[in-house]
């Protein structure tokens, strides 16, 4: 299933962990910030990150749909799109993929192995 992007032509896929994902997703612990649009920030805990997207630990509720901002360590926010939700977990694509250069930074600062 695809949740589509209001004015956009792109599409988020959604499901389960064990879906096919486009990209790879490497396993982190990284605190970071999340706001929506018009509100306050809030801590979460980012556990895997892929160029495209990520999943956290989140301690207020976020939809499908639902407009972000991440402050990861060392960047500007990044924009992103909520495509599931499972209680405190959520799961969000990246308006903009990362640079591979910049993804291998994210991750070994989070790096978990």
């Amino acid at each position: 299933m695809v949740v589509p992007m209001l004015g956009m032509h792109r599409s988020i896929p959604t499901g389960t962990a064990g879906d096919a994902r486009s990209a790879l997703r490497k396993p982190v612990r990284l605190r970071a910030q999340l706001r929506e649009s018009g509100a306050g920030r809030f801590a979460i805990e980012v556990l895997d990150l892929s160029p495209t997207g990520f999943r956290a630990e989140a301690s207020f509720v976020l939809n499908p749909g639902d407009r972000v901002w991440i402050s990861l360590p060392g960047l500007a926010g990044l924009e992103a799109t909520v495509a599931w939700r499972r209680g405190t977990m959520i799961g969000a694509a990246f308006f903009a993929p990362l640079h591979p250069a910049v993804f291998d930074h994210i991750t070994a600062l989070g790096n978990v192995s």
